[in-house]
């Protein structure tokens, strides 16, 4: 299902149709991972390293990062994995990954730093982050590198995959907050 995640991601990133938008292929593919990742956590319970190995407990969390649109499933899945790094079963980066990504959608401040978003000059910036001043910490200790290493790495990855953020960021945003109520994430 990862895999399947990874080469529709780079086929629509091949044909410049990525950053336009939350693209149909991809959304399909997201629809049908969570299904299925649903199913097996309602049959044995978060899918941890014990379980799955290190890829598979991997591939889980790739998947649960990618249920956007099931917002009640995705904010579960916090207190699944929490459980799971509770008992060594899964690494706190994906429970911290996983937490902002729920945060980043409900438009609260993140905790880690792991969300970002263009800003108004049009630059790759981690979204809004609830105590800045001691995000590093938080992230040394879910094992994360500091937030500017954090910050570089994704403004080089936007370059190589020639992402300068939205063309138009006005319309961006309000196809945004229309899809964020539209889901669920926001009233």
């Amino acid at each position: 299902m990862a895999a399947e995640d990874i080469r529709v991601r780079a086929e629509l990133l091949e044909t410049g149709v990525l950053g336009d938008g939350y693209h149909p292929r991809m959304r399909e593919v997201h629809e049908r991972n969570t299904a299925r990742l649903k199913q097996i956590i309602a049959e044995h319970g978060w899918p941890g390293r014990s379980f799955v190995g290190s890829d598979g407990s991997h591939a889980a969390w790739r998947i649960v990062q990618h249920s956007i649109g099931d917002p009640p499933f995705q904010r579960s899945c916090v207190s699944a994995i929490e459980k799971s790094v509770s008992a060594g079963d899964a690494p706190l980066a994906q429970l911290a990954f996983l937490i902002d990504r729920v945060r980043y959608f409900e438009g609260k401040p993140q905790v880690y730093g792991t969300q970002f978003d263009w800003d108004e000059n049009g630059e790759l910036n981690p979204w809004s982050i609830e105590d800045p001043a001691h995000v590093d910490e938080r992230r040394q200790t879910a094992g994360l590198n500091t937030i500017a290493e954090r910050t570089r790495e994704m403004r080089e990855q936007a370059a190589r995959e020639g992402d300068a953020g939205p063309k138009d960021r006005e319309e961006h945003k309000c196809k945004f907050e229309a899809w964020l109520r539209e889901t669920g994430w926001r009233d």
